[in-house]
């Protein structure tokens, strides 16, 4: 015979303030479980969804990034006439020669921090198809004007008419653009020779092209490899931006690192709650067993007692994660957030299954590992010594 599950959920009411707090830290556990996982999942979305299947990624051989990388002219000329390489109505090659810049900006609440400037051409708003302007025009080359993602204008206050102060001279803000929430949001853009100009760099960092459509982008790939005359690399946008997240896959381990040792602390909570209520309520345990439940029953119902606890804890902990992601996504517009480049990108966070059920799971072990010892003990009072003890 059973115990009734609502007898469980009496006493987790009529010790509430204990109750509450020990579901309290299983609530935190699971809050900064998801938070920390909806950063990685962010981070994974803003550079995962900025890679186009069709565009490839020409650096110079061995680079890992275009901000480490250096082309000459000549090898961009090249690539722009070869063979593969798409073409937009007016018969423009569809290849961008980008210059990538890291120089100091203030921020809007001040200070200074990195931000990625990317010299581009006027192609690159069709090379990178995602990329829209949003407010103003696009900017002129030789005027020191530029073009500012949505995520970098909301942190450093740069609106349309602005200036911004960065490298050598001060720059114009002529237009704001959008790129669905991908890594360019954190960039600012300018033209390739103004940028060019400013570092004092006669080449450029990259080119990025797209594929003609019925053209197989892994023979233009073994094209530009085969290419004797530069040493010169191409991989899929895609692949590019994939090695640029790993940041975030090592983000993983902290994250379970750190749940692991909250969950530990919170179990030990749940374990002096559990162990507190079995010794305050040995005349009920006994009263039980004298009544006909067996010790299978009373482990049960202990055990029972302690997983509703961690439930109770999931759900608010559950909550406490969706409301604070959407406080930080809408006051804070995002978590800045360091890449490999040294610049800074506004990460939003992005809830992720992988992070509810990283909650749910410490939540579950909590409620079993927390409970199973003191249910094992309330199981296992002999009848005459809990009563006795009354």
């Amino acid at each position: 015979m059973a115990v009734p599950l609502r007898y469980n959920v009496r006493n987790l009411l009529v010790r509430r303030w204990t109750s509450a707090f020990s579901a309290g830290g299983i609530a935190l556990v699971v809050a900064a479980t998801m938070l920390l996982a909806a950063l990685v999942g962010g981070l994974q979305r803003i550079l995962v969804a900025a890679g186009e299947p069709r565009n490839l990624v020409v650096m110079r051989k061995g680079a890992t990034n275009d901000g480490s990388s250096q082309l000459p002219r000549e090898a961009a000329q090249i690539l722009r006439a070869m063979p593969g390489v798409a073409a937009a109505p007016d018969g423009t090659p569809l290849a961008s020669a980008q210059l990538v810049n890291q120089p100091f900006i203030r921020v809007a609440g001040g200070g200074r921090e990195n931000v990625l400037v990317r010299g581009v051409e006027p192609v690159a708003f069709q090379v990178h198809s995602r990329v829209r302007l949003v407010e103003g025009r696009s900017f002129r080359p030789n005027l020191g004007e530029i073009v500012v993602g949505t995520g970098a204008a909301r942190r450093y206050g740069l609106r349309v008419g602005g200036v911004a102060d960065f490298g050598r001279r001060q720059w114009t803000v002529v237009g704001i653009f959008d790129s669905g929430g991908t890594a360019f949001d954190s960039e600012i853009w300018a033209h390739v020779n103004d940028v060019q100009d400013d570092t004092r760099r006669q080449g450029y960092s990259a080119v990025r092209l797209t594929v003609a459509p019925g053209v197989d982008p892994t023979e233009v790939i073994r094209r530009i490899d085969r290419d004797g005359r530069f040493t010169l690399e191409a991989k899929p946008e895609t692949v590019y931006y994939e090695e640029q997240a790993e940041t975030a896959n090592a983000l993983y381990v902290l994250v379970l690192t750190l749940a692991v040792v909250m969950a530990t602390g919170a179990t030990f909570g749940a374990l002096n709650t559990m162990y507190a209520a079995v010794a305050n309520r040995t005349a009920e345990i006994g009263t039980l067993r004298a009544l006909g439940f067996g010790r299978g029953a009373i482990l049960l119902s202990f055990l029972a007692e302690s997983v509703l606890l961690a439930a109770g804890g999931l759900v608010a902990g559950l909550g406490l994660s969706l409301a604070a992601m959407l406080a930080v996504n809408t006051l804070l517009r995002g978590v800045a957030f360091s890449m490999m480049t040294f610049s800074v990108a506004t990460v939003l966070l992005e809830p992720t299954w992988a992070g509810v059920w990283l909650g749910v799971g410490f939540a579950a072990a909590i409620g079993i590992v927390g409970g199973l010892g003191p249910a094992w003990r309330a199981a296992n009072l002999r009848v005459i010594e809990a009563l006795h003890r009354a």
